[in-house]
């Protein structure tokens, strides 16, 4: 807990106890949707870890602890001074132990995949150490799914999850994505702004997937990923409709969507069935939600865009190697511009509901791929202002025309 400078004075965290539905839809869209010129981006790159010698044995918490020493965070080891990797990045685990660089939002592409990289190459030879290797595709191919951190959240997760079906385990425990991190924009832009990176959801996901077989056996789906995802939890889970108003929409699903899971002291926290956010608010639990409660209820909502105070988009696989930048790089070219995010728009409302179809067939639907040829034209179009360089320009420019041949083998 904070403290006053130069004092042994403790700053109680802000608890404001909500008092209706308006308040606490007009508090998410002050949270989730901050104002202003688009300056930043920033990336989050998860990848399944495995024994370099045998990719089928399960991790062992207390080895992979060792392997991250001092970088290892504290839902790993309560004791670790959880230090940055040398670039600045944060390291996050996932609830099976796939690992996670949050890269610090960069003002420029160029500084943003100097950090990544360099805090890459860091983490695998850190791992390569202790006989670990990153996996290259976005679910595990070797392991079923098992929850490797015991925290009261993962374990409410799985409790939550669980009775739905086996899609929210295989998330939490056997997928890495890929997340890019975009300014929402001016108010003017914001809603055009929203609208053309939902819209792109579906060819994009249908372009860089990355995730055919799980445990080895081929699934039908080209990004079983994306199948899991969306099978998890649908009303915290499922895409958000493309509407005139998405900042309404967002604060009316928030407070419709089940409580995940009520904190406490102990290490289980309650579940509470069928109660979504409103009815805490109008008193279906014993005490009235905070806005510290509200915010943690936003952190359990993942669809594949959420609204983060920036926009977060979750919908990407992670990819092999240092593929990461081409769709880094795409999506940010993308929306550099007023009038490529209208042509962003023109191209992909027609398919922006084509989630299940992208998931499945990748680029083999149609649809997607008349609109994913025109979104590519788009970004190389656009790429060589992006202050990429050269080299590196031409290196993704090279990816992108092989997309469409990828995507049919």
């Amino acid at each position: 807990m904070p403290k006053v400078p130069g004092s042994s004075q403790v700053i109680e965290p802000f608890r404001h106890r909500l008092s209706d539905r308006v308040e606490a839809e007009a508090y998410v869209a002050s949270v989730c949707f901050k104002h202003g010129p688009p300056r930043l981006t920033g990336v989050e790159l998860e990848w399944i870890v495995h024994h370099e010698d045998d990719p089928r044995r399960p991790l062992d918490p207390a080895r992979l602890r060792a392997a991250l020493g001092p970088y290892a965070p504290r839902t790993l080891n309560k004791e670790s001074p959880e230090l940055p990797l040398p670039a600045g990045s944060p390291l996050t685990l996932e609830p099976g132990g796939q690992v996670e660089i949050s890269a610090l939002p960069q003002p420029t592409l160029s500084e943003l995949f100097g950090v990544v990289t360099a805090d890459l190459a860091f983490l695998s030879d850190l791992l390569a150490s202790a006989g670990f290797v990153l996996g290259d595709t976005a679910v595990d191919q070797h392991r079923t799914p098992r929850r490797l951190l015991q925290t009261p959240r993962y374990a409410a997760m799985e409790q939550v999850f669980e009775p739905i079906g086996p899609h929210g385990l295989t998330m939490m425990c056997a997928t890495a994505g890929l997340q890019v991190c975009l300014d929402a924009g001016e108010p003017e832009t914001l809603p055009s702004r929203w609208t053309a990176v939902t819209a792109l959801g579906p060819v994009l996901v249908a372009a860089f997937a990355n995730s055919p077989t799980l445990q080895g056996r081929a699934t039908g789906w080209a990004s079983a990923r994306m199948r899991a995802v969306l099978g998890t939890d649908p009303p915290r889970s499922s895409p958000s409709a493309i509407v005139a108003d998405p900042v309404a929409d967002w604060a009316r699903r928030v407070l419709d969507t089940p409580v995940l899971c009520v904190r406490g002291e102990g290490e289980r926290w309650a579940t509470p069935r069928g109660v979504s956010f409103a009815d805490w608010v109008g008193g279906a639990l014993p005490e009235r939600p905070t806005t510290e409660d509200l915010d943690y209820h936003l952190s359990t909502m993942f669809p594949p865009v959420r609204p983060h105070g920036y926009l977060e988009v979750r919908y990407l696989d992670a990819q092999r190697g240092d593929g990461w930048v081409t769709p880094v790089a795409l999506l940010a070219a993308l929306l550099s511009t007023p009038r490529t995010v209208d042509a962003v728009l023109d191209a992909c409302l027609p398919v922006g509901d084509r989630w299940l179809p992208a998931a499945r067939d990748g680029l083999a639907d149609r649809a997607l791929a008349t609109a994913a040829a025109t979104v590519l034209d788009l970004g190389a179009a656009a790429l060589p202002a992006m202050g990429l360089g050269r080299d590196l320009t031409d290196v993704i420019l090279a990816d992108l025309d092989r997309l469409p041949q990828r995507s049919t083998r």
